[in-house]
């Protein structure tokens, strides 16, 4: 081999190495977008959802003042919403943000609107006073700050992950604490989806804009994420990912589909209708602009890795697995309500959760206190305490039933992964003696199936 090839060689291997580190230096810090799912029916506009923004590598120092995040720490999530304490946007630790607590073990297993609010308080009291403070008679005050915790219990959240460097982040620091922090908010040209914008533009200038035709001139947090796929798309070589962050199972009323503006006028049958009664032009290009703009074909779960509050993100569970598990859940619920084969679990353990008081146990998880036959005991709420001992065992298998039935329907397996499936499935066996049990076997040879799919 000649020289020029040994040298050419060796140029070529030094340029890979630096494009090697280079994406190891981006591993460490990313911005992604946060798309939410909408909740509630107010109109067509709040179908639209929520977007936020979270960054792995910046913290908070309050829920006004930034800075690069520690070694242990896991970057905060920002975003802007109406009526916050006077605030332009407000930064929350990932954690706390989608679930309302401080360790990802304290997440509970099955959520109701009286443990919500608890958990948000809760929150709020230790760590938001400042910006949402009591009210005169130390009551929970009003406005949006509820929506800056425990954004998971209402809706599902999908994420577009892109690479950013220590560089960036350290300039978006000292951007966002030398600037007026003062609330401007306006629904069509400075909402939540216009501040994500600003702050992944100021990351990938010009990268994401609103659409004047698809949504009339205001920006939607679809439009956002719509963008910033096809902005991986051009630039590959920048790393990036896609996250789906369920909705935490419960009788929290479940999040609808995100859509953008013309879309969500012209799947609403209480505004379309009329308007095609009164001018059917109107309609007519109201359908075009929906077609012609695509806003139906896009899928934010499409190729996205599930969540894991304590870990890795994993593929989500497949359709082969989750059919599976829900033939064996109704087998188990067939042997346990034997008058009913159909039971509804999940509407049966809402009634008792409903009237259990949420509280606290000496680590901090929460627990529910339920009068069972004259006497106060002490549901765990979580993974990490939901087999204390004590309880009644058909207490605590209702509960991971419960849980179990809301995360095998159709939409929300989407957003499970098969380890958080398999340790749901475990939690129930345990509940169960062995010899009695109509899970083990069943549960074990699925187990040496699932591993042998993944080999």
């Amino acid at each position: 081999m000649s020289l020029r090839h040994i040298q050419s060689m060796r140029r070529a291997f030094m340029k890979l190495a630096v494009i090697v580190l280079a994406c190891a230096s981006l591993a460490g810090a990313s911005a992604t977008l946060l798309l939410e799912e909408p909740y509630g029916n107010m109109g067509f506009f709040t179908a639209t959802g929520h977007a936020a923004v979270y960054l792995s590598e910046v913290c908070a120092e309050t829920p006004t003042v930034l800075r690069p995040c520690t070694a242990e720490e896991t970057g905060v999530v920002i975003s802007r919403y109406d009526a916050v304490g006077g605030y332009d946007w407000i930064a929350i630790p990932l954690i706390p943000y989608l679930y309302a607590v401080d360790r990802p073990e304290d997440i509970p297993l099955f959520a109701d609107a009286k443990m919500v609010a608890f958990l948000r308080d809760g929150y709020r009291r230790r760590y938001l006073e400042a910006v949402a403070p009591d009210r005169k008679n130390g009551e929970t005050p009003g406005g949006n700050w509820y929506q800056l915790v425990g954004s998971s219990y209402d809706r599902t959240i999908y994420g577009f992950e892109i690479a950013t460097t220590a560089e960036q982040d350290k300039a978006l620091i000292d951007k966002l604490n030398s600037s007026a922090n003062e609330s401007h908010f306006h629904l069509v040209s400075r909402n939540c989806a216009d501040f994500a914008k600003d702050i992944i533009n100021f990351y990938y200038p010009k990268t994401l804009h609103r659409s004047v035709i698809a949504d009339a001139g205001m920006t939607t947090p679809k439009q956002m994420a719509k963008l910033l796929v096809k902005f991986n798309r051009r630039h590959p070589e920048i790393q990036y990912s896609r996250l789906v962050i369920a909705q935490v199972p419960g009788s929290m009323p479940r999040s609808s589909t995100v859509h953008g503006v013309v879309e969500s006028f012209f799947k609403s049958k209480k505004y379309i209708v009329p308007s095609a009664v009164v001018s059917p032009i109107f309609a007519g290009c109201v359908f075009a602009t929906y077609v012609g703009t695509g806003s139906g074909r896009f899928d934010p779960a499409r190729d996205a890795l599930v969540f894991n509050p304590t870990g890795k993100s994993e593929p989500p569970l497949g359709r082969e697995d989750r059919r599976a598990y829900q033939h064996q859940l109704r087998n188990f619920l067939t042997g346990s309500y034997p008058v009913s084969s159909g039971q509804n679990v999940e509407k049966a353990w809402s009634k008792l959760q409903n009237k259990a008081k949420t509280d606290f146990d000496d680590q901090g998880r929460p627990i529910l206190q339920m009068h069972i036959d004259g006497h106060i005991v002490r549901v765990g709420a979580s993974a990490e305490n939901v087999l204390i001992g004590g309880v009644p065992p058909q207490l605590v298998q209702q509960l991971i039933a419960a849980r179990l039935q809301s995360e095998l329907r159709s939409k929300s397996s989407r957003a499970i992964s098969e380890d958080e499936m398999a340790r749901d499935w475990k939690l129930l066996q345990q509940t169960m003696p062995v010899s009695d049990s109509p899970l083990t076997a069943r549960s074990a040879q699925r187990s040496e199936s699932v591993r042998g799919n993944h080999q």
